[in-house]
């Protein structure tokens, strides 16, 4: 009886237990999507009889993004069928012309009814299924409407059988509530294999695809794309883009380095730090964690005798990037001092490292890849923990590279220590006026 079940559910036989010797670690066939920034956060592409999940807020640029890797995949060869629920294919067409020629691969259909997308599926046996968006998927036997709990739940699992019976990688689109989270029950997340979110303000031009859930990959990469007239463009060095545009000797704006899983991405800090009249100083951050600008505005009071009780704080991750990592603590410490002080920050300064209770700084994870990253960008000076890798420990092809030989390392071992080198450093500007 089990199995006849197993098999009706177009999941094969029943298999028993064997030896975890027994198991093969040989790795899973990946299709290759020929745009690195999505094959990057795949783990190295799409793998066959996945099921992946791809959020974001309406107009992130979802179907773009799904529409162009059809044609990538379309144009190797490989048969696409892209199903939607909210599109006619009149839309559709429109929208793929801004991106160039498609071939006769790519197969479109407008169809909600989940019986007649399993029997189309079937039939065609595409290399790939694109389903936008699985809120619209309706079956005729339960009595709910389209996008209720019940619905998305049966239609979420209906492409999961299909995925794995017939080995056809799936991709399903999910609209995003106002808390950020995929709509409809979490048990979605858990259903699938991968679950993707595409972040970014609609107004700005650059786009964040992150992997927040991976059983084939890491969650940690993220990948960039800039939103053009013909679509979105890989961004293969997302740091010059977070940093075009920066003020240059403006108080306050200091540059540092955060990972996102293997890649280093310097991001500009800034801090503006003024008088507050009301009993109640304000502590607004966007783009890193509210409470940790509490807790340092908390260890500059303490530990460097700053005023921060009776100032206004506002620190701002440039880029609409969202960070928490605390590698970005001695960026942030940096960006408040200059900004009370009025200090000029030098233009090629990056500054990393956690900052403790006690006001210490300690080292943070994958230095040498940060300090890679900065000397790759021009950047000439680093404040950075003490004892931190030094140039005999620099990786070789950076040995002899000639801005290797300008590079000053500023090492301080607390905050004090900070604010005695922007003193200093104050010092050596000529004044302006």
């Amino acid at each position: 009886h089990t199995q006849g079940a197993t098999a009706s559910l177009g999941l094969g036989p029943r298999q028993k237990p064997i030896s975890i010797t027994q198991v093969s670690t040989k790795l899973e066939d990946r299709i290759d999507t020929q745009i690195d920034e999505l094959d990057r956060v795949l783990g190295g592409g799409i793998v066959i009889g996945s099921l992946v999940l791809v959020g974001g807020d309406p107009g992130i640029g979802k179907s773009t993004l799904l529409l162009q890797m059809c044609r990538q995949l379309s144009m190797q060869g490989k048969m696409v069928l892209y199903i939607s629920g909210e599109e006619s294919l009149r839309q559709i067409k429109m929208r793929a012309n801004r991106m160039g020629q498609f071939p006769d691969s790519l197969l479109l259909l407008c169809e909600t009814n989940l019986a007649v997308i399993e029997n189309e599926i079937k039939e065609c046996k595409p290399d790939l299924v694109v389903i936008d968006s699985i809120q619209t998927m309706y079956r005729e036997d339960l009595n709910s409407a389209p996008g209720n709990i019940t619905q998305v739940r049966d239609a979420t699992n209906t492409f999961l059988l299909l995925s794995k019976g017939l080995g056809i990688p799936i991709f399903i689109v999910g609209h995003v509530t106002k808390e950020g989270t995929v709509a409809g029950p979490r048990v979605l997340e858990h259903m699938v294999d991968t679950v993707l979110y595409f972040e970014g303000e609609r107004t700005a031009s650059y786009r964040i695809l992150r992997a927040v859930k991976n059983r084939f990959g890491s969650t940690n990469e993220i990948g960039v794309f800039e939103m053009q007239e013909h679509g979105l463009r890989p961004v293969a060095n997302p740091s010059e883009l977070m940093l075009s545009g920066r003020p240059i000797g403006a108080p306050g704006c200091v540059v540092t380095c955060t990972m996102e899983g293997t890649r280093p991405i310097l991001l500009e800090i800034q801090a503006l730090v003024c008088h507050s009249y009301i009993n109640n100083p304000r502590r607004n951050t966007t783009g890193t964690d509210q409470n940790r600008v509490t807790l340092l505005t908390a260890i500059l009071e303490k530990r460097v005798h700053i005023p921060m009780y009776e100032c206004d704080t506002y620190v701002n991750i440039t880029g609409g990037m969202k960070v928490a990592e605390p590698a970005l603590d001695l960026g942030m410490i940096t960006a408040l001092i200059s900004s009370f002080h009025n200090f000029v920050v030098p233009k090629d300064l990056v500054a990393f490292g956690e900052v403790g209770l006690a006001g210490e700084v300690r080292h943070v994870s994958l230095e040498q890849q940060r300090i890679k990253e900065a000397i790759k960008l021009g950047f000439h000076r680093l404040l950075v923990p003490k004892d931190t890798t030094h140039k005999k420990d620099f990786p070789k092809e950076l040995l002899s590279n000639n801005a290797l030989n300008d590079l000053e390392i500023v090492e301080v071992d607390n905050v004090t220590d900070v604010l005695r080198y922007l003193k200093n450093y104050q010092k050596s500007v000529p004044d302006p006026s």
